[in-house]
């Protein structure tokens, strides 16, 4: 409720000027309070009339303000009971890209203190494992990280803090192995020993690895082997009706799906046998030399190895191409 009270100037006598006063009055002084009644002193605009017009302005402002804020309370209340979207521009936040991916795991170490685990592995990588690009950085993987082979060549990141002979600095490692008998309450890596002592500070590595079971945390990224391409071996039991091989050194998130193409014809899709050996029972003479396609298991990039398996290929042998996702036609 605003209340207005106004003082008249008149002129003894003079029954007309009051007549006039009744017809020309001015604000002069404003007094308002949010939550109190808004007083208005009115006096004769004749003597100032500048001041009439800028007690004028400020009495509107005043006016509208106060108008705003029970605008704004009964939106409040309102937004309260019933939606907050009619009043608020919300923004949703997700809590994980805040904690950068990393997710808690744990990890054990086998094989020799300094070596890389088990020669061979699940995933039929063999001495592989060893040599330079793994350079027995790796690891075994539980059901999770596995993942019945899909699996096999991922790369992971990880890192621990908790004990006190943790460095806290990411390690990269890769997954040529399973372990089937790793704890299946958290997603767990089994480290070689070389890459378990990597985790430690600098002349820690063997009091870490006494403690057996340590708390890491880990997150999936991109492998990436500058300077080397993809390797091709052929599986043993291939013959000219069927060819089965394994996929090595390839860069990105995984192998998704491989497909072969003869010397002319169309490709025709591999199926993941185990581990990392794709296989492909044509029923027919395949004619060499093939050509094989790979499809990155998250990002779909395709990598075609032209003419990678030459003729007379042999079963056993592995053969380079000149190509990876992230390194094109080396030579």
């Amino acid at each position: 409720m605003v209340y207005i009270s106004y003082e008249l100037e008149a002129e003894a006598g003079s029954s007309e000027r009051e007549e006039e006063n009744d017809l020309d009055i001015g604000i002069v002084s404003v007094a308002a309070h949010p939550w109190h009644d808004l007083d208005i002193v009115i006096i004769s605009a004749n003597t100032c009339p500048e001041v009439l017009k800028i007690a004028v302005v400020i009495a509107l402002a005043i006016l509208l303000s106060f108008i705003m804020v029970i605008l704004n309370l009964i939106c409040l209340v309102f937004a309260i009971l019933v939606d907050t979207s009619h009043c608020f521009n919300t923004k949703v936040v997700n809590v994980s890209s805040i904690n950068s991916n990393w997710s808690p795991g744990g990890a054990t170490w086998y094989g020799s203190p300094t070596g890389a685990g088990s020669n061979g592995g699940a995933c039929g990588y063999s001495e592989s494992v060893e040599r330079p690009p793994f350079s027995a950085m790796i690891s075994a993987g539980g059901s999770s990280i596995y993942e019945s082979g899909e699996g096999c060549g991922v790369c992971y990141e990880v890192k621990c803090s908790e004990n006190k002979a943790c460095s806290g600095q990411e390690v990269s490692v890769t997954i040529p192995d399973e372990c089937p008998g790793c704890p299946s309450d958290m997603p767990h890596f089994d480290l070689s020993g070389k890459a378990f002592g990597a985790l430690a500070k600098h002349g820690l590595a063997d009091q870490l690895r006494n403690d057996g079971v340590v708390r890491i945390q880990y997150k999936r990224v991109k492998c990436n082997y500058p300077g080397v391409a993809v390797a091709v071996k052929v599986d043993s039991g291939s013959n000219p009706y069927h060819f089965a091989s394994i996929i090595e050194y390839a860069d990105g998130e995984g192998i998704k799906s491989v497909k072969l193409k003869q010397q002319s014809g169309e490709w025709m899709s591999m199926q993941r046998s185990w581990g990392a050996l794709w296989a492909l029972n044509a029923g027919i003479v395949l004619q060499p030399p093939f050509s094989l396609q790979l499809t990155d298991a998250k990002s779909g990039d395709t990598l075609t190895l032209y003419n990678v398996i030459p003729q007379g290929w042999i079963p056993g042998q592995t053969y380079r191409s000149h190509v990876n996702f992230n390194n094109y036609y080396m030579i």
